[in-house]
């Protein structure tokens, strides 16, 4: 029997790690691991394995709009505490826990801005904010998104990653699910158009409203799109589920999006859609 060869690559530099935890630029695909400058060199790609790694939603913003171009809006907007809510600590002291992380409001950030010299509203996500979780504000920023697009007949571009509701907000975050679900019937209604683009993850209340309603879906190699995880299905239907279960390929298989998109080729493909969208008006 031939001697087997190791060819894997030893890693003399390898970042510590944090409460037994890889260091999150240990990429998860193939072991590789980064630097931050050379992470942001690779819009936060391996490339090794083309995994891709989460990123910031100011990071997207400054991928897909032209620089200097995007022009925030809604961004004093707060979550208040309306069901004074208590777990091992007071919402309002995580609240500003990740404003502090995060340097967000909340968990979108939304505004005006040109792709490739066309005019856009953009809708961006950020699960650094307590898991990209929709509450009041989140539903808010993205009903006056959809009404901003309308008002100035431009395209929204929505980019999610998100846990699903807020549970600290109870019902009212739920409510968040028709409401987002009308505004984008309302910027339709108006003639607009929606992009969606899902990131890792995409799932619950955001996966079941307003990231399955734009009118060309795409994601990111690799993201998790479900309404609930393999591992909670799994445990309640007691049986195995296929390897890439909620993953984009797995939903690009049974026609629920319309492309996956690795991020590097990102605003090149929304580019191109919206010059689309341009000339059927």
């Amino acid at each position: 029997m031939a001697a087997r060869i190791d060819v894997s690559i030893e890693h003399k530099h390898a970042p510590p790690q944090t409460d037994g935890r890889p260091h999150p630029n240990t990429c998860p695909g193939c072991g590789s691991h980064y630097r931050d400058d050379e992470l942001e060199q690779h819009l936060n790609v391996c490339p090794q394995c083309s995994h891709h790694f989460p990123m910031r939603a100011r990071a997207r913003i400054a991928l897909l709009a032209d620089e200097g171009s995007f022009a925030e809006e809604a961004a004093d907007l707060r979550s208040d505490d309306p069901l004074g809510f208590f777990d091992l600590r007071p919402y309002t002291e995580r609240l500003a826990e990740a404003e502090v992380a995060t340097g967000l409001g909340d968990a979108m950030v939304i505004g005006q801005a040109t792709l490739d010299d066309s005019p856009v509203e953009l809708a961006v996500m950020d699960f650094a904010f307590m898991g990209g979780s929709m509450g009041r504000v989140v539903g808010e920023k993205f009903a006056r998104a959809c009404e901003a697009a309308a008002d100035h007949q431009v395209p929204l571009v929505s980019v999610t990653a998100s846990g699903g509701a807020r549970m600290q907000e109870g019902i009212l975050s739920l409510m968040q699910l028709p409401k987002t679900v009308c505004a984008v019937e309302d910027l339709h209604d108006a003639g607009g158009a929606m992009i969606s683009i899902m990131a890792h993850p995409t799932t619950a209340g955001v996966l079941a409203s307003f990231a399955s309603l734009g009118d060309v879906i795409v994601a990111e190699p690799g993201a998790l799109l479900s309404f609930t995880g393999p591992r909670v299905v799994q445990q309640t239907t007691r049986e195995k589920l296929p390897d890439d279960f909620g993953l984009a390929e797995s939903n690009y298989r049974f026609g629920h999006l319309d492309a996956i998109v690795p991020r590097p080729e990102l605003k090149d493909y929304v580019a191109r859609l919206l010059r689309l969208f341009g000339n059927a008006g």
